[in-house]
């Protein structure tokens, strides 16, 4: 039996399942299918041609409808042909660009953005505040921290002899950053305010704070060295410097950290 609020608005088109929840306020575009046991928060846009609940191998395999539900917090912004698999649950305010695929068995947090075209394999935690910008690839078993930063074709790995049947994770610490284009090797871990450059290749941990360039990636110093071209300031720590779209804008990270209980860093 479906949920559905009379103050959703669903466009022609639209495709339900079965046990679908649709909470008030939410908006699904055109030929839109929502698959079983998917249930869509309050407030919610789901753009164009999107699957949501996307089906499991049980079913692509041997058509056995599983229990695999979708969660979607309120206030998500999912454009246009977003796919989104089942065994998946997604915090409050999610944003995706068009044309992302989220695979099963993830766990996504509150005010997370990915962009256009970046795909998650699936099995990953993807914490508070992270941003994925377009392209990102994210291989399965990866924990993404809050906060954390990849820009736009980043690439995280996880089979250290392809192919093979083993899978190491790459683990981002709250506050990293991974620059365009850069790739992640298996298992390896970049601490907080860690700093993987464009075009880098890292194959082993980055230390806290420190900056990796190259190929292989070799520590260049900390990241408080860098300075704006412009203005000569410094901009790392970045959250000392930035603040567009974060729960400290106008206020400032050390006014926010001291007002909240937090465990980030200062």
């Amino acid at each position: 039996m479906n949920h559905i609020s009379d103050k959703a608005t669903l466009m022609p088109g639209v495709v339900l399942g079965d046990n679908v929840t649709i909470e008030a306020g939410v908006y699904i575009d055109y030929q839109c299918i929502i698959r079983d046991n998917v249930h869509i928060g309050r407030d919610s846009f789901i753009g164009a041609r999107c699957i949501l609940g996307e089906y499991l191998a049980d079913f692509v395999t041997r058509r056995e409808r599983g229990v695999h539900p979708l969660t979607i917090g309120e206030g998500a912004a999912i454009r246009s042909e977003t796919i989104i698999y089942g065994d998946t649950v997604i915090g409050a305010r999610f944003q995706t660009g068009h044309r992302v695929t989220i695979r099963e068995c993830t766990t996504i947090g509150d005010d997370v953005r990915i962009g256009t075209l970046s795909d998650v394999q699936g099995h990953c935690t993807i914490d508070d505040h992270a941003s994925l910008h377009s392209n990102v690839f994210v291989a399965p078993d990866a924990h993404i921290g809050k906060y954390a930063w990849l820009s736009p074709c980043v690439t995280l790995t996880n089979d250290p002899t392809p192919p093979s049947e083993v899978e190491r994770g790459v683990v981002l610490e709250p506050f990293s950053i991974v620059a365009a284009g850069a790739i992640v090797l298996p298992g390896v871990r970049v601490h907080t305010d860690g700093l993987v450059a464009a075009g880098a290749i890292a194959t082993k941990d980055v230390q806290p704070a420190s900056i990796v360039v190259g190929n292989p990636a070799r520590e260049r110093g900390s990241v408080s060295q860098i300075r704006n071209r412009d203005t000569g300031e410094p901009v790392y720590p970045w959250r000392y410097h930035f603040d567009r779209g974060m729960p400290w804008r106008g206020l400032g990270y050390a006014a926010w950290r001291e007002q909240n209980d937090t465990d980030l860093p200062e």
